[in-house]
């Protein structure tokens, strides 16, 4: 893929934007190259679908556009200002307008912690820390778990006494805590059941519409995508092979990967 073309200094700059990444996981003499010379660019307000196989690097990416993951060259940016070697406080802010919603619930949620102080943990981070009252933090987890379908008198209760599609729901919460500006999913639903898919997928584009998100969705399910999101990118071996509106690339796949992946949804014969 073509590196992004440079913006018109009227335009206001992308959300997130990799220029020529490139990332190698694993010791020298082993390991693999998770991502190689990859650049995107993620308009404001964008629902971008990042595609693949197992192991073409979108999980990878998702995390470098999320600072946890630096670099071996190449630039990350957000809105406009390079993230990459930021020191820890700088990379706090960054998260607090960039959250990330993880597959499986179960290791991404505390045991020992109960819902409530789970969702607010965000709020504590040094960046955050402020002088808040107990009512003005209860406020806000009472009105993200009601934007998310939880009952707020649940705050108590631990994540073990709740379902797959609830803990998720819970995940989702304590992404929005901060009220960012970007959300960050990595396929969010593969863990759950298939009857309560519907409901995490229906409540994610309520929630990117009602806040105004810009989202980036990975997925190896072509389906879900569609559902989802405007745009797409696919990545095969670390790079991404192709790109664009989401209509036109499912309408016209140039790409093996592309149009296998396309071919692996499911349809009904009646």
């Amino acid at each position: 893929m073509n590196p992004p073309e440079r913006q018109d200094p009227q335009e206001p700059p992308a959300e997130l934007r990799t220029e020529a990444v490139s990332l190698h996981l694993g010791d020298r003499r082993g390991g693999v190259q998770a991502l190689d010379a990859v650049s995107l660019e993620v308009r404001p307000g964008a629902r971008l679908g990042l595609v693949g196989e197992s192991g073409s690097g979108k999980s990878t990416l998702l995390r470098v556009l999320a600072g946890l993951h630096r670099p071996d060259s190449g630039d990350v940016r957000f809105r406009g200002d390079s993230i990459v070697g930021r020191r820890p406080r700088e990379l706090a802010e960054l998260r607090a307008n960039v959250a990330l919603v993880l597959q499986d619930p179960r290791s991404s949620l505390d045991p020992r912690m109960n819902v409530g102080r789970t969702i607010t943990e965000p709020l504590r981070s040094p960046v955050l820390r402020r002088a808040r009252s107990r009512e003005e933090t209860s406020a806000q987890l009472s009105k993200v778990m009601d934007e998310v379908g939880l009952d707020p008198e649940s705050a108590g209760r631990f994540p073990h006494e709740f379902s797959g599609g609830q803990r998720q729901r819970i995940a989702i919460a304590r992404a929005l805590i901060t009220r960012p500006a970007v959300l960050l999913a990595d396929e969010p639903v593969s863990a759950l059941d298939v009857s309560v898919r519907a409901q995490i997928l229906n409540l994610l584009l309520e929630l990117v519409a009602a806040r105004g998100l810009t989202m980036v969705f990975v997925s190896h399910d072509l389906a879900v995508v569609r559902h989802l999101c405007d745009e797409v990118a696919v990545m095969q071996e670390g790079r991404i092979v192709e790109s664009g509106p989401l209509a036109s690339v499912y309408r016209d796949p140039q790409h093996r990967v592309t149009r296998d992946l396309l071919a692996a949804i499911p349809t009904i014969r009646i």
